[in-house]
């Protein structure tokens, strides 16, 4: 099992990777804003590219829009995703946020 440090890392790397940013992964803070402003600079494309890369490599399906904008908020909020994700256990699984509420991983109906 990963520490949060290693898998913080990890997005990071994926993110840099599969988005082609022009940083590297050790100048992504932890808490940075991904979208929006004072953020990394992310768009809607980005976005889409991340969901995809997350299903990928972690198994991790986020449902709807109002999921992925929780999720994708910074590193932190997706390592906290990737984690509750793997804590269910199973594939199939997708993830449901409350606002400002840690994820939750549902069972598909």
């Amino acid at each position: 099992m990963e520490t949060t440090e290693q898998l913080r890392q990890e997005i990071k790397q994926m993110m840099v990777e599969n988005l082609m940013l022009q940083v590297t992964a050790d100048e992504i803070g932890d808490e940075q804003p991904l979208f929006g402003p004072e953020s990394l600079g992310l768009d809607s494309v980005d976005a889409l590219q991340l969901v995809v890369a997350l299903d990928k490599k972690f198994q991790l399906k986020i449902s709807d829009p109002d999921t992925a904008r929780q999720v994708l908020r910074s590193v932190n909020s997706m390592a906290e995703a990737v984690v509750q994700h793997q804590a269910g256990g199973s594939n199939g699984q997708s993830v449901s946020l409350a606002a400002d509420a840690p994820p939750k991983v549902e069972s598909p109906k």
